[in-house]
Order: C-alpha cells, then sequence, then structure tokens
C-alpha cells in the first residue's frame, strides 16, 4: 500500500491544482530525499501544522516510508498552544507552508525541531524505505493544547486493520470520487475521510475545512467534479440545506455524517437534499482509527442517534465505566437497556503518548471505554444517546473546556472558571463560559479577552461570559460543567459587543 505507491489522484478543487500517481510519486521520492537530507531517522516525529493541500499527502508517505511518525496539528493553533505540544511530543523536523506564521515557527525552533518548507523539495529522489507495520506512524492530538496534552499513538498496524476493515464491510466502489471537507489533522477527516479511499487507489478531492463560502458551493462541487462519496459533520449540513443548491447530476452514492448523531428530521432533509438514501452515521473515534460502526445498507428509516453495527469491532454495551468491573456478567447490558459503550478492534491506538495512567483508565484487555451512552436494539445495531465526556462539539471540532480552564486560570485577575457548552444554531455546540475575576471593571474584561485571543486558537474563544462571584461545585470540590450552565444558560450574559465593540464576537 505505501511502499507500490498505487493511490488515486490528488485534486483540489477549489484551486484547480492536480497530481496524478506519477506526480505523487516524484514528490513523495523528493520529499523522501530531503528528509534523509535533514536527518529523519526511524522513529523521529515531525511536525505538520498544515493540511488540507496536496503537499500534506506527500509529505506524510514520505515521512512513514522513512519510518517516521507523522503528528499533524490544527494549524489555527496559537504559538503557545503549539509550544506546549512541541514540549510534549519533542518533534526533530516540522514541515510549514506559506501560511505558517512566523510565531509558530519560532517556538518550533526553540522547541529543537529543524524547519522545512513543503515547497522546497529538491530534485534528488530516492525509494528507500524503512517502513515497518510495528512503527509509530501518527499521533493526533485529541485534547490537552494548553493543558497537558493527549496524544493518540498509531502504528501501521492500527491503522491498516482500519482500512481493510472499512474494506470489507463497505469496499471500495462508492468512494471512487471522495471529497474531504474535514480537517486532515484528526482522525475523521485524515484516517477514514481521506486516507482510507486515496490508498486504496480512489480519487481525492480536497478543500480547506469548514469554510462557509466553500459550503455553500457543495452541490457545485459535487457536479462539476462527479463527486461519489462525502463524509461530514452536522454543522455542515446545517449551513449547506440552507445555502447551496442540490447537486443535480445524481452523482453521489453514498454520504457519511460523523462527530455527532444526525437526527432523524436532519437525516432525512439530507437524503432530500442529495438525492440518495445512503445516509448514515460514521461511529469514529480517534482512538479506534475513527469509523468503527454504521450501516453498510444504510436505506433504513432514519432515527435519532442510529449508529448500526460494527465495521471490524465488537461492541458491548456495560453498566459500568470501571475497568476493573467490564467482564462482571451482571453488568452486562441486554439488547435494549442503555449503559456505557465499550469497542474492541484490532484498529485500536498503541495508547497515549507518553501517558500510561491515561491508557490504563481507557484500556482493559483490549476494550476501549468510549465515553459515549448507548444500548443494542433488537436488530443489533448501536444505537447513541449521548456522551459521557465534557468535551464541546463545536461544527465538528472537538473542543475541550479544561484548555480554555488553563488560559484564564493564568490570567492575573482571574480567580476561577468554568466553559462549558452551549446550544448553536449554525455549530450545534458552541462555547459559554463563567469566570470569577477579582476586578471585574471593563478594563480587565478587555484586557481578558486579550489574552484569550493571544493563547487560544479562535474556535475556542468563548461567545457568551458570565461575570460572577463564585463557581458553584460539588461536596467535594469538583467542578460539575452541568450544574454551571443549568446555573446561568438562562440569565443575561456579559454585553461583550458593548464593552469589546460590535463585531468582536461572532
Amino acid at each position: 500500500m505505501l511502499l507500490k505507491l498505487n493511490v488515486g489522484n490528488l485534486f483540489e478543487p477549489i484551486s484547480g491544482r492536480r497530481w496524478d500517481q506519477a506526480e505523487i510519486s516524484s514528490q513523495v521520492t523528493r520529499r523522501i530525499a530531503r528528509f534523509k537530507k535533514n536527518g529523519l531517522a526511524r522513529g523521529d516525529r515531525v511536525f505538520l501544522p498544515f493540511g488540507n493541500r496536496l503537499e500534506f499527502f506527500a509529505e506524510l508517505l514520505a515521512i512513514w516510508r522513512l519510518g517516521g511518525c507523522a503528528i499533524p496539528i490544527d494549524s489555527r493553533l496559537t504559538a503557545f498552544e503549539v509550544e506546549n505540544l512541541a514540549r510534549v511530543a519533542t518533534p526533530r523536523l516540522a514541515v510549514v507552508d506559506e501560511e505558517t506564521s512566523a510565531n509558530i515557527i519560532r517556538v518550533l525552533t526553540a522547541s529543537g525541531a529543524r524547519i522545512i518548507q513543503t515547497t522546497e523539495t529538491g530534485t534528488d529522489e530516492s525509494v528507500d524505505s524503512l517502513f515497518c507495520l510495528e512503527s509509530d506512524a501518527l499521533m493526533l492530538f485529541t485534547s490537552g493544547s494548553t493543558g497537558n496534552p493527549k496524544g493518540v499513538l498509531h502504528t501501521h498496524r492500527s491503522l491498516r486493520a482500519r482500512w481493510m476493515s472499512l474494506r470489507d464491510h463497505l469496499g471500495v466502489v462508492a468512494f471512487k470520487k471522495t471529497l474531504c471537507m474535514l480537517p486532515t489533522h484528526f482522525g475523521h477527516g485524515l484516517i477514514c475521510n481521506s486516507l482510507f479511499p486515496w490508498l486504496a487507489g480512489q480519487d481525492l478531492y480536497i478543500t480547506q475545512p469548514f469554510k462557509p463560502e466553500i459550503v455553500m458551493r457543495l452541490g457545485t462541487l459535487i457536479d462539476e467534479n462527479g463527486i461519489t462519496f462525502v463524509s461530514s459533520v452536522p454543522a455542515i449540513w446545517r449551513l449547506a440545506l440552507k445555502l447551496s443548491r442540490p447537486p443535480q447530476r445524481g452523482t453521489l452514492q453514498r454520504v457519511h455524517c460523523g462527530s455527532a448523531p444526525l437526527s432523524a428530521h436532519m437525516w432525512e432533509e439530507i437524503r432530500r437534499w442529495t438525492g440518495t438514501r445512503n445516509i448514515c452515521n460514521a461511529y469514529g473515534i480517534t482512538e479506534t482509527g475513527s469509523w468503527v460502526a454504521g450501516l453498510v445498507d444504510a436505506d433504513v428509516p432514519a432515527q435519532d442517534g442510529l449508529i448500526g453495527q460494527g465495521w471490524g469491532a465488537i461492541i458491548q454495551i456495560v453498566h459500568t465505566n470501571d475497568t476493573a468491573q467490564l467482564f462482571n456478567p451482571e453488568l452486562s447490558c441486554p439488547a435494549g437497556e442503555s449503559g456505557f459503550v465499550w469497542l474492541n478492534t484490532p484498529a485500536l491506538m498503541k495508547g497515549y503518548f507518553q501517558r500510561d495512567d491515561l491508557t490504563q483508565q481507557a484500556v482493559v484487555a483490549g476494550w476501549f471505554l468510549t465515553g459515549d451512552i448507548g444500548f443494542i436494539d433488537d436488530h443489533g445495531r448501536l444505537v447513541l444517546l449521548g456522551r459521557e465526556r465534557d468535551e464541546i462539539n463545536k461544527g465538528g471540532m472537538k473542543v475541550f473546556p479544561s484548555d480554555i480552564d488553563a488560559v484564564v486560570e493564568r490570567f492575573e485577575h482571574a480567580t476561577d472558571v468554568c466553559t462549558f457548552a452551549l446550544d448553536d444554531p449554525l455549530y450545534g455546540q458552541n462555547v459559554g463560559m463563567a469566570v470569577v475575576l477579582a476586578n471585574q471593571s471593563d478594563e480587565v474584561i478587555r484586557a481578558l479577552h486579550q489574552w484569550m485571543k493571544v493563547h487560544l486558537a479562535e474556535p475556542k474563544m468563548p461567545v457568551r461570559w458570565w461575570v460572577i462571584d463564585s463557581i458553584p461545585r460539588t461536596s467535594r470540590g469538583k467542578l460539575n460543567r452541568d450544574a454551571v450552565k443549568a446555573a446561568y444558560q438562562n440569565q443575561p450574559p456579559l454585553d461583550l459587543p458593548g464593552i469589546l465593540g460590535k463585531g468582536v464576537i461572532s
């Protein structure tokens, strides 16, 4: 798969750029030679603070051919956040593009990483390969860019297990021309939406992620390029169903939606818009290589939370999230009874990078605790009811409250803080914040807003603030985000536009 480079063609439908298989091979082999000159060795980690363009995929394969571990990161992260990730991951090299900020390059250089421009490949080519199934292939950070980073580590063996399972269950015909509008720095967009079809020889069309102006053209993009498959998140559909004309040519064969299950209503709306009934929720978790369950034949009645059966995974519903009690038969849930969702799959991560403590909390004897609540219906299908975790799902992007809390707590006038999810008509969820300030003047609030802009990526910025006297906590002193949300979401928030100026808060 990775040695012969029998991959599909790569397209950027917005820019019009295209690489065929011969060009991809040349781009990869030139990068292999360039990486060798820069000292990349087996086991070295390489940061990729850019994505969703042709060069990203050539860099990825070149890193893998030399036995390196690729670490794609969100290009929107601040220098502070990137510095924190680099401190933990200690990358040997970092590949950047022309849009990577000077501040990001500065902190990566200070971390000891050698900086390489993705367009600087030279003319030398190399086909050397140190590829090994057991090598670390991919590290994806799922939380803690400002606190304690948690990197999900996959080997080539676990990734290949995911792709083989998908091919066995879904085939590749429907993926002949795949469109990816999702970020390539997380599992859904990279492992499954992009690499699964592309490495199987199918054509991949890649755009910048979640750009409203691109989503508004979705129907046209599908028709102009004969797209047969699209993966997505609910936020894309909230915009596309309102503002994009439906495709007319009837090329779409299959559509997946991940991140959060579709409601039955939206499910049917997407069917009408796309012209195909083959729509399904693709249940995916970074730790299991993303898509781990769904519907093979998706022409079924739409149902809130319906996922389907495992794609190369065994699903178990248990009354407990205690790893020590997983195999207690009395705690196993019968069909129709809800509990914690556990998964067993050969595509399971190697573990959390240098966090054996977290790995042991989530994995026992090959079983992974997802943090989701659901049940198995009478047809043997998984149905999700909700999440145990407190992460905020903003348009398919995972925003972790602890990241924001960690930044605000460092502000000199902040004495306590709690961030939580708010319902949002466009993104599904957005970020709210309750904060305790020693000084509640407008000047201090403006200073806090500026502090957060410097230290947080834009998607993490709270859109509504409540400045309060104290944060409600449990009797044991623990933070209950749901309780804080319930206490304040129906009260008037701070008048941020009035304090900061019109247009500052979107």
